[in-house]
């Protein structure tokens, strides 16, 4: 059995490791064990934004609205390669309706009895400027009106569409910045194990025995249940605790079709059912359209984009566009279970995306991490810290709202000269080569490349601009073990590959490990 740690993180999606990186940082000992891989499950199938969530304004989740408007700034200073502003479009629609009874539309049928539960598009100014004042906001524009008759904004959009409003989110890469989460916290002393389950956490004297499935024990003073959609099932099967709190579990879904437009802003759409859905740029040929709310039954690893999901969406944004979308169009799903707190809410989509960190002291300590967003996953990571500071009095303060994540250490605007440089060094890179290195290593791309000079220098070319040099990085500073971690999780390049040259990367990815 290996010394104690301070700390032993069950999960490796964001939650988990964004614990562990912080924690690493206080100077703290730290293991992370995953059952599976870094971001193999809801944390890679979400919106992929960061968001103060719009519509939570409806809830009156202030308290969410507001913290999460505030970090989009500090990440998008820590990581401007993964993540950068986007402008999204909301075309004003009056048949648009509230997701059920809120307390918004409640207020409002008292004083507007004539909206009958749609949302007047004074409502909706008011929730933007709300939006756009509840956090500081330096980097991000602002609320604007938009007028859609000859624009690139509404040469896609039914021409009963004449107005909307704009206003500013940002994208982030979720599964690379888990990556990166993970690789921050293992450079500061982490041990980060991935395809480790673990099977059984008990309490032992003042601390914590651990075993995986390989038979593996570990001993920590403190353990964190950070498993995600799976956080109930480790309280009551893994660590075998009494708890009164449970975990709602919320299935999204998302489709990824053909382009549906030639700009880079996003699109907010309201449906007739209160509920809204984006249509944003991806991977610069794609369109990811979602999400779904839907409760879901039987374990978390089955959740999958059902055709009855696609067929929604589908028709969601068909009343929106000129030209209707429709299965055919599809070119991938996926689908993610949220593991929301379980408040009680009448519906899915009315259950509340805030977190809570459930600490049960009865001894040693564990602390349960339910629900959160990814916006929110830095300071999520911070309140655990604070919530376990008097069981770990050797740590040291909060350190994480300053510091880039790998790569990350160059302005936020700076991705465009950052790529003229690389290309300068590296003469043989297309633009499109060099912009999506940057976009998924920053300031270590050039280390990727490996001072090659030519193309050949890279080693073998498994298609889509994927070569050896870069599967060789992934595979021994991210944690990559088989295609589909390489291929949709710390890359998107799956969009790209033939199924013949995806085998070849299973194959390349096998090997290598044998040979380790």
């Amino acid at each position: 059995m290996s010394a104690e740690t301070d700390l032993f993180v069950i999960g490796g999606g964001i939650n988990g490791t964004g614990i562990a990186r912080d924690a690493a940082g206080r100077g703290l000992s730290v293991r992370l064990a995953e059952q599976g891989d870094l971001a193999g499950a809801t944390s890679s199938a979400s919106t992929k934004l960061f968001h103060g969530g719009l519509r939570y304004l409806e809830f009156l989740e202030l308290r969410l609205v507001r913290e999460s408007l505030r970090e989009r700034e500090v990440l998008l200073r820590a990581m401007p390669h993964i993540s950068w502003p986007m402008r999204f479009v909301l075309p004003l629609d009056p048949k648009m309706r509230f997701a059920g009874k809120t307390p918004v539309s409640r207020l409002l049928s008292v004083a507007m009895p004539w909206a009958r539960g749609h949302r007047p598009n004074l409502v909706i100014r008011a929730g933007l400027f709300l939006y756009d004042h509840l956090g500081a906001r330096e980097i991000l524009p602002g609320t604007s009106s938009l007028d859609l008759r000859n624009t690139p904004e509404g040469a896609p959009l039914q021409d009963r569409l004449t107005r909307a409003y704009e206003y500013s989110d940002a994208w982030v890469d979720d599964a690379r910045l888990v990556v990166l989460n993970a690789r921050d916290a293992a450079a500061r002393g982490a041990d980060i194990m991935v395809g480790a389950k673990v099977t059984e956490a008990r309490r032992e004297g003042e601390g914590w025995t651990v075993r995986l499935a390989d038979g593996r024990s570990f001993r920590a003073k403190v353990l964190v249940n950070a498993a995600g959609p799976w956080v109930g099932q480790v309280i009551r099967d893994v660590a075998h605790l009494p708890s009164t709190e449970s975990v709602r579990l919320v299935r999204g879904s998302h489709i990824v079709t053909r382009k549906l437009f030639d700009h880079p802003k996003s699109y907010f759409l309201q449906g007739q059912d209160g509920r809204i859905v984006f249509a944003i740029p991806y991977e610069n040929d794609f369109t990811l359209i979602g999400t779904t709310d839907m409760d879901h039954k039987g374990p978390p690893g089955d959740a999958v984009c059902t055709p009855e999901e696609v067929d929604y969406l589908c028709r969601f944004v068909s009343g929106y566009f000129k030209q209707p979308v429709t299965s055919a169009d599809v070119v991938r799903t996926f689908s993610g279970v949220r593991p929301l707190y379980d408040d009680g809410a009448s519906s899915a989509t009315a259950a509340t995306r805030d977190y809570v960190l459930s600490l049960d002291d009865k001894g040693a300590a564990c602390l349960h991490v339910f629900g959160g967003k990814i916006t929110t996953y830095r300071r999520l990571a911070e309140a655990a810290l604070a919530k376990l500071s008097s069981h770990l009095p050797g740590a040291t303060g909060a350190w994480t709202a300053g510091a880039p994540l790998p790569g990350g250490d160059f302005p936020v605007d700076g991705a465009g000269a950052l790529a003229d440089a690389l290309r300068r060094d590296h003469p043989f890179l297309t633009p499109g080569w060099a912009n999506r290195l940057v976009r998924a290593y920053g300031t270590e791309a050039a280390a990727v490349l490996s001072g090659a000079r030519t193309a050949a220098d890279l080693g073998r070319d498994f298609g889509a601009t994927l070569t050896e040099s870069e599967l060789r990085w992934m595979i021994e500073r991210e944690w990559a073990r088989d295609a589909e971690s390489v291929l949709w999780r710390r890359s998107k390049l799956g969009l790209r590959l033939t199924p013949e040259q995806a085998a070849a990367v299973e194959d390349y990815i096998a090997s290598e490990r044998a040979a380790a």
